[in-house]
């Protein structure tokens, strides 16, 4: 008996600019009735692979522009960011690199390619993954996590390779800091396989297809989707072909309230209200 099933497919065949530098799909967002299953990971933008041409000046991206209530993660599949933000965070992520900020109380930042990707142009993609916070660290201070490719440890085996990312696998440990229990894997398929896991009932999951396929209960996904997982017993199996790259994601769900708007992400609308009227004073600091 096949174990592990799809509860949700999770995509969305429309695409916008998100600034003038990155073309995404977003396959949920706050606010909807799809956070039953993606909780507590709020939102995912997936800018898949597209070809930029070089140019002098002018770098694309998004400006300046806030947050407070949750972090940012971002993930360089191809091409380069640079990111600034009022806490005194920034650096460049190049493939491979992760950077998880935590906006928490406020900050404001930008987002653009860099100078050496902007001059010399090529393939371009990343994933932003938008986590809640509790409502006990949605005021705290912000932090800046930015992780090297090499820094991360991996799982090595026959079938597939496990970067981990957050959390653990087989007695590795993920290099970023969260709030609350999840797991993040970066597994890169080497050969058709069956990568399994431990599967904790008070947790969601979802699988993002970056590269090749998924076969769940004899139905194969493929592009730019992601499916919220569900096991019967205690393992997580996903089988993939050869090639296939997955972003896998657990995390417990934080079973509160959530107000949003925008670049927001609080428990009320007065905490909202409140997050406007502390950025328009500047109080979320400048860059």
């Amino acid at each position: 008996m096949k174990t592990t099933r799809v509860r949700k497919i999770l995509k969305n065949s429309r695409k916008h600019w998100v600034g003038n530098g990155f073309y995404v799909s977003t396959l949920w967002s706050p606010g909807t009735s799809l956070y039953e299953y993606t909780n507590p990971f709020l939102m995912l933008d997936y800018a898949s692979p597209l070809e930029f041409s070089p140019r002098e000046k002018e770098r694309r991206g998004v400006g300046v522009h806030p947050h407070r209530g949750f972090e940012t993660v971002t993930f360089s599949i191809f091409g380069e960011v640079e990111h600034r933000d009022s806490s005194g965070g920034g650096g460049i992520i190049c493939p491979g690199d992760v950077q998880w900020m935590s906006a928490a109380s406020g900050v404001v930042h930008d987002e653009f390619h860099s100078d050496n990707f902007t001059r010399k142009g090529g393939l371009f993609s990343m994933v932003q993954l938008w986590v809640n916070l509790p409502s006990e660290h949605k005021m705290g201070k912000p932090r800046y996590q930015s992780i090297k490719s090499e820094e991360f440890e991996r799982f090595k085996s026959d079938d597939f390779n496990v970067k981990v990312i957050a959390g653990s696998f087989e007695g590795l440990e993920g290099k970023c800091e969260t709030y609350t229990n999840m797991d993040v894997y970066d597994i890169s398929f080497k050969k058709d396989s069956v990568f399994k896991t431990t599967y904790f009932k008070n947790r969601n999951y979802i699988a993002l297809i970056l590269d090749g396929s998924l076969t769940i209960n004899n139905e194969t996904y493929s592009g730019e989707v992601a499916l919220s997982l569900e096991s019967l017993n205690d393992e997580l199996s996903l089988s993939a072909v050869k090639g296939s790259r997955i972003l896998l994601m657990s995390g417990e769900p934080i079973n509160e309230p959530v107000a949003s708007y925008g670049p927001f992400v609080m428990n009320t609308k007065e905490e909202l209200v409140q997050a406007v009227e502390d950025f328009n004073a500047g109080r979320m600091g400048n860059l």
